[in-house]
């Protein structure tokens, strides 16, 4: 399989503005921009695969791509707070953090 280099960026920048966007969604989670990249890509292939076992379509296009890849990269967040012991809610916005 043949990549472009316009293909790759355009993963590349959907990543990066997925986990950007998940980091601001379920604070405290910050890995910097690599790890937001990371985040936002795996979140991508997660968003891609369980939204369509959920019956939920988004469409097509860059912006679905990007609201598709945040929603695969927050659950992907989530997870990986539970994980890691990451505490509670508080007054049902954020987490607790544990010290």
């Amino acid at each position: 399989m043949h990549m472009s280099g316009e293909s790759l960026l355009i993963i590349l920048v959907v990543g990066l503005i997925a986990g950007w966007l998940a980091g601001q969604i379920v604070r405290g989670t910050g890995f910097g921009i690599v790890g937001d990249l990371i985040i936002g890509i795996a979140g991508a292939f997660v968003g891609s695969w369980l939204l369509p076992q959920l019956g939920i379509r988004l469409g097509a296009g860059l912006v679905m791509a990007i609201i598709n890849a945040t929603i695969g990269a927050v659950i992907l967040l989530l997870i990986i707070r539970l994980v890691r012991g990451g505490g509670g809610w508080r007054s049902g916005w954020g987490w607790r953090r544990r010290w």
